[in-house]
């Protein structure tokens, strides 16, 4: 089972991620109305997606489309649900599914002082697009071995000090604060252009870092 999905959604640079089985009656609902036994969730590791995402983008029939990268994720994910007979999540779509929580069972993941969850080698530089629940138990071999937290063993943490109005800091992330820093000149020319400064000044993963296009493409999503 892993190695065929890995096998359909390598050519979109999609990776199964990891999988999560549950207790009886824990799981998301499946199309027939019963509880998954197992989630297996799917994602992005450093820019993979960009170049096939963007190649979808460039076609006639996706222009103007309002959020481009959930409808690819879906058009790449739901016919393999369909192929394999098993329901399809997706982070963007009601009912909300917990793919944090899941992600952190999945790769003993936690969360960075951005919120967003950091992995010991790809960092920041990571996402997750989907997630198909079975209604069997799929057992992945080292499923939820990550747990060496980075931020743990960062004795400097640039990213506290890297955002120009302190968005970031050890007790959360300040929403709103970036929000009105990103309609500012100072930071639309800044990280509206180059990426988030903290997340950029993060020295976990940086050969998985985005490409220009991509931290551009993801920085203009949070516009408000």
């Amino acid at each position: 089972m892993i190695g065929k999905l890995r096998a359909a959604l390598g050519a979109h640079g999609v990776f199964v991620r990891g999988v999560v089985c549950f207790d009886g009656g824990e799981g998301p609902l499946l199309q027939d109305g019963t509880p998954a036994r197992s989630v297996i969730l799917f994602g992005n590791i450093g820019g993979s997606i960009w170049e096939p995402f963007s190649r979808w983008r460039q076609l006639p029939e996706n222009a103007g489309c309002r959020d481009p990268l959930d409808d690819w994720s879906k058009q790449i994910i739901e016919p393999i649900a369909a192929a394999f007979s098993a329901t399809a999540y997706f982070p963007s779509d009601p009912p909300w599914q917990p793919f944090q929580r899941w992600a952190m069972q999945a790769e003993g993941l936690r969360a960075s002082p951005l919120g967003i969850l950091i992995h010991p080698e790809y960092g920041l530089w990571h996402g997750y697009r989907g997630a198909l629940g079975f209604a069997e138990s799929i057992e992945e071999r080292g499923a939820g071995a990550v747990s060496k937290h980075p931020c743990d063993h960062c004795a400097e943490k640039p990213c506290l000090t890297a955002c120009p109005v302190g968005a970031v800091t050890s007790a959360g992330f300040d929403v709103a604060g970036c929000r009105s820093h990103l309609r500012m000149d100072s930071g639309r020319a800044g990280c509206m252009t180059g990426g988030c400064l903290a997340r950029n000044a993060c020295p976990v993963g940086t050969n998985y870092r985005y490409s220009p296009a991509q931290l551009a493409f993801h920085m203009a999503a949070l516009h408000p």
